[in-house]
């Protein structure tokens, strides 16, 4: 929080890598920094590559570097939950796609084409080591759609709620849980105890556990499956709940 507001006070723009999925890092950064510093976004950017689709599109490892536009439309699915996940916030997104040297343009035309479908601006930003094109074609972008008027983002839920009610919520909406279930009845977790008016903030830690293995390896857009909730743990000190 103060490093960027220190960064507005000396430029006239401050750009924040938020996280490395929006599910996770991004929804921390709108529902923990920006509604507990009263901080709001001009833009919001998607960063996509082709290689991460085709992997979500099926492709093994080994193949990525083969051009496979029909892998890629099979991807899609994920760029467009992150997409819709932003949406919930009352944002909507300029899509970047960092372009590699193996991208086929095949490939690029895939993605651009879905984001034309969905409405949603779209750039194309050249990563090798001879060309850096598109950065330019980038920011202006968007500085044009931060230029837009629209209204003040929406916190996916607000600070005073119950916490197994922001569980919940962010578990469906973010990730596309069908159910969340709490070992202890949600009644013993009171607001007496120390979760009202703060956030709640998930991670991926050593000491997470779940009944299926592989879960961190689901690929796509994983729907209807139900999330089992342990126990939490209070961080008073940083002011938010971990589950």
């Amino acid at each position: 929080m103060l490093a960027t507001r220190l960064g507005l006070h000396l430029a006239d723009w401050v750009i924040t890598e938020a996280g490395f999925g929006f599910d996770l890092g991004a929804e921390k950064f709108f529902d923990i920094k920006c509604a507990g510093a009263g901080l709001d976004t001009a833009a919001v950017i998607l960063v996509a590559t082709v290689r991460a689709l085709k992997m979500h599109g099926g492709v093994a490892l080994a193949d990525l570097a083969r051009p496979h536009p029909e892998a890629v439309r099979r991807g899609l699915p994920n760029l467009q939950k992150h997409i819709e996940n932003i949406g919930h916030f009352g944002e909507q997104p300029v899509v970047a796609l960092n372009r590699f040297a193996a991208d086929a343009d095949a490939e690029v035309e895939v993605v651009r084409q879905c984001c034309a479908e969905l409405g949603v601006p779209f750039a194309c930003r050249i990563t090798t080591p001879a060309r850096r094109a598109g950065a330019a074609e980038l920011a202006r972008l968007v500085m044009e759609h931060a230029e837009q008027s629209r209204e003040p983002f929406r916190p996916l839920y607000e600070w005073d709620a119950p916490v197994p009610d922001k569980i919940r919520t962010v578990a469906q909406k973010m990730y596309g849980a069908r159910s969340v279930a709490f070992t202890k009845p949600p009644s013993a977790i009171s607001p007496t105890s120390g979760g009202s008016g703060t956030s709640t903030c998930r991670c991926a830690s050593p000491r997470r556990r779940t009944p299926c293995p592989t879960i961190r390896h689901l690929l796509g857009r994983p729907t209807d499956f139900d999330v089992t909730v342990r126990g939490i743990q209070i961080n008073a000190g940083a002011g938010s709940w971990w589950c």
